[in-house]
């Protein structure tokens, strides 16, 4: 039964692998730059930015350029995520219907997917922290952690809009219009000790904002995020994730027939 069980854990795991590598090649595939695409935008997005916003808030964030950066690497990770999963049944609506695979991998393989894209923009991360004088010391050891946390978060947001897309096609540009909301929500590029107190809430109850702070905690501020926001930040994580796999669970047969 042990064996078995590994076996077939290791066939999941050469499925994700499989279909991660040809997302990646589809995603590159005419481009002749490809990876280094990923490394590349959040570098020209943050110096467009820093150019635009750095003089307007330069009185409220200091070293606004990493201030953005670590918004923008993280929201990215979790839009990629959930977006391109989205699609995933859809996508591989052959596969699934000719082959004896969780669905559950289809899902995965597309946030693990972002994951790999999201390695690579770190290595842009990296030399602006030398450039900008950040120091590098142990609390960024504590990166892993957030970002595996905001990966459970986006897996059960993923499962959820995965089933939602097969039976409902616009929720694909419904959830668009919710990301622009969702990213003015998340202080990317601005000071949130400028908001009207209300406002302020609003924000900090933000599970990606939550993610983010606890990033410029650890890179800006060389400590521990508060421990309110840690809390807060896991109990939005686990939350999802047991909401989406719940649902993605109790919806597998009615997305065969729907298939």
């Amino acid at each position: 039964m042990k064996r078995s069980g590994n076996r077939r854990l290791n066939q999941y795991l050469f499925v994700i692998r499989e279909l991660t590598g040809r997302e990646l090649k589809r995603k590159y595939s005419r481009s002749r730059l490809g990876v280094i695409w990923s490394i590349l935008n959040p570098l020209l997005n943050m110096a467009v930015l820093s150019m635009i916003f750095s003089t307007m808030f330069k009185r409220s964030i200091e070293n606004f350029p990493v201030y953005y950066l670590c918004g923008s690497v993280l929201w990215g990770l979790f839009t990629t995520s959930t977006q391109t999963a989205m699609t995933s049944l859809v996508d591989n609506k052959q596969m699934l219907i000719k082959v004896k695979i969780p669905m559950q991998v289809f899902v995965i393989s597309r946030v693990y997917t972002a994951f790999v894209n999201f390695i690579y923009s770190l290595i842009a991360f990296v030399p602006i922290l030398i450039v900008f004088h950040i120091r590098l010391n142990e609390t960024l050891l504590l990166l892993p952690f957030i970002v595996l946390w905001e990966l459970l978060f986006a897996m059960g947001i993923s499962y959820m809009l995965s089933i939602g897309y097969v039976f409902f096609g616009d929720i694909r540009h419904l959830y668009g219009i919710l990301l622009t909301l969702w990213m003015y929500l998340s202080a990317i590029f601005y000071p949130v000790n400028k908001l009207p107190k209300e406002m302020v809430t609003v924000v900090a109850n933000n599970p990606i904002y939550l993610f983010i702070d606890s990033m410029r905690w650890v890179v800006l501020e060389h400590s521990l995020p508060p421990g309110r926001t840690v809390f807060k930040m896991i109990i939005w994580s686990i939350l999802a994730y047991l909401a989406g796999s719940l649902i993605f669970m109790k919806s597998k047969n009615k997305i065969m027939q729907k298939l």
